[in-house]
């Protein structure tokens, strides 16, 4: 009898101490079957579907919240009501199988490559001419056709019958693509509008529009055209001697996109030299593309106060893909907005120097090309590492254009040029020369004008001489150099000129 009851304790035991567990077990299994019971009573073609099982999650997941307690006596008596629920975006077409067998396809396009056009500025060119500057898609100028119209709406007087009853002017616009196949995913459209007869007269004032056409470009089903003001006149406004009265400046530099880690010491060099070598009626557009950060600017800055800088902030353009930082736009839009302004307009970049002969002045060279309305400038190629050893330990304390004194003499080979041009000739312009003009071209300048260019120099914000020479000629890198001290010679007149004009303010400027 103890015996059974010993038998029967651990059963006792597990029973007392998993009671609710297994009573919850049992339930379990007790529900289950009466579910399984049930299933076999419904129809067949009953189904619970995923999308089915998708609609009730959503259902559930839509859960209003409850707005706290303590924000309730910040309400007002007004209902707020909840926003009105976005339009679903129209299904895209879907392929199908035609009742001839076929399979037909479909394309579904989604946002768009490349704007139809990007304007910078729009400008007159005359009484009866305007050039608007801007960039268009390449493939649409490379693939088709697009075109241009121009309409000059007139301000409407109410008061002047006459003048309610007269239309928009309309003419052809004729695209010019200056930057010769350079472009990336935008390449350089300048459109020429020019009317039968003269626009805004009467200086009342008005606005040019443009149409910009795509004629079957991109999408071959549509001819989009696109509608948009690119210059107003406001009335009273119109000086129309500026078209024919002498220009306020000798000499006109149009900069293109500086960008990059630029050394202020080298912009501080390169602007000093041009003031003087140009003169007191010269001025100079800087592009800021991203170079001129604040050391940079600290050295053009005295120049701006003084009248001979004028400093443009195009950072925007990096949004577009053109090429070089868009510098083919941006000489173009130089040259129309400044067309009237000077007599010369120059085109060449901060690590270049231009330079006239002894004895000769920029300006008796100018006289003597004066029948051309444009020439080129040859190249003198400037290492930007070489050095004599007459500069070996002392070679931070002078300027660049005065420590680098190698030229490279090799042979055979094609050089970039420089150019200027009398820009009221000029309908567009390129980086190394315009072949949209009226009027002559030279290239024969070798001995009147010529420029130094020192490459890869302006961005250098290390010591510049890398290696010394003790020698006239010399060969680095398989190419051969000679020594060359023009510019050299004439470092320390830029020095006491910009001593003179600015004071000591940019002393201390550095690499």
């Amino acid at each position: 009898m103890t015996k059974e009851r010993e038998q029967k304790k651990p059963f006792v035991w597990l029973i007392g101490n998993y009671a609710a567990e297994l009573k919850f077990l049992l339930t379990t299994l007790l529900l289950l079957c009466s579910f399984v019971t049930f299933f076999q009573f419904i129809p067949s073609r009953f189904t619970i579907s995923a999308s089915d099982l998708r609609v009730c999650i959503s259902r559930v997941s839509q859960v209003i919240i409850p707005t706290p307690p303590s924000s309730i006596s910040h309400l007002t008596t007004t209902t707020l009501s909840p926003p009105p629920p976005s339009p679903s975006p129209p299904s895209p077409p879907q392929e199908k199988l035609l009742p001839n067998g076929i399979l037909k396809r479909v394309f579904n396009p989604y946002g768009s490559a490349a704007y139809n056009f990007v304007s910078m500025g729009a400008y007159r060119g005359g009484l009866k001419t305007f050039a608007i500057i801007g960039i268009s898609s390449k493939p649409l100028h490379v693939y088709s056709k697009p075109t241009y119209e121009c309409h000059w709406e007139q301000n409407i007087n109410p008061n002047d019958t006459k003048t309610n009853m007269s239309k928009p002017m309309s003419t052809v616009g004729y695209k010019i693509l200056p930057d010769w196949g350079y472009g990336r995913v935008y390449t350089v459209v300048i459109v020429n509008c020019t009317f039968s007869e003269p626009i805004n007269n009467d200086n009342k004032g008005g606005k040019l529009i443009l149409y910009a056409s795509t004629s079957g470009g991109g999408d071959t089903n549509f001819n989009t055209t696109d509608k948009f003001e690119v210059l107003t006149e406001q009335p009273g406004t119109l000086d129309v001697s500026v078209f024919t009265s002498k220009p306020k400046y000798d000499y006109f530099y149009c900069g293109s996109s500086l960008f990059g880690n630029l050394s202020p010491q080298r912009i501080r060099e390169w602007i000093a030299y041009h003031v003087k070598f140009f003169g007191p009626r010269s001025h100079f557009v800087i592009h800021d593309a991203g170079g001129v950060h604040e050391k940079v600017l600290e050295v053009l800055k005295p120049w701006m106060d003084l009248g001979y800088v004028t400093l443009q902030d195009i950072r925007d353009q990096e949004r577009f893909d053109g090429y070089y930082h868009n510098q083919f736009m941006v000489v173009n839009d130089c040259l129309h907005r400044y067309k009237f302004m000077g007599k010369w307009m120059f085109f060449f970049d901060v690590d270049e120097y231009i330079y006239v002969p002894p004895k000769s002045t920029i300006k008796t060279v100018l006289d003597s090309l004066e029948e051309y309305n444009q020439f080129t400038i040859e190249q003198m190629p400037m290492s930007n590492k070489l050095c004599h050893t007459d500069d070996y330990g002392k070679s931070y304390r002078k300027w660049g254009f005065e420590k680098l004194v190698y030229k490279d003499v090799k042979q055979g080979i094609w050089r970039d040029r420089k150019y200027a041009v009398q820009p009221r000739s000029l309908y567009a312009t390129g980086i190394h020369m315009s072949e949209n003009l009226q009027g002559k071209t030279t290239h024969k300048t070798e001995g009147k004008i010529k420029y130094f260019h020192y490459h890869g120099s302006i961005a250098e914000r290390k010591e510049t001489c890398k290696v010394f020479k003790n020698s006239t000629k010399v060969t680095y890198d398989e190419t051969p150099y000679e020594l060359d001290t023009t510019l050299r010679g004439i470092a320390g007149v830029i020095k006491k000129f910009e001593l003179k004009m600015i004071g000591s303010r940019l002393q201390k400027t550095r690499q």
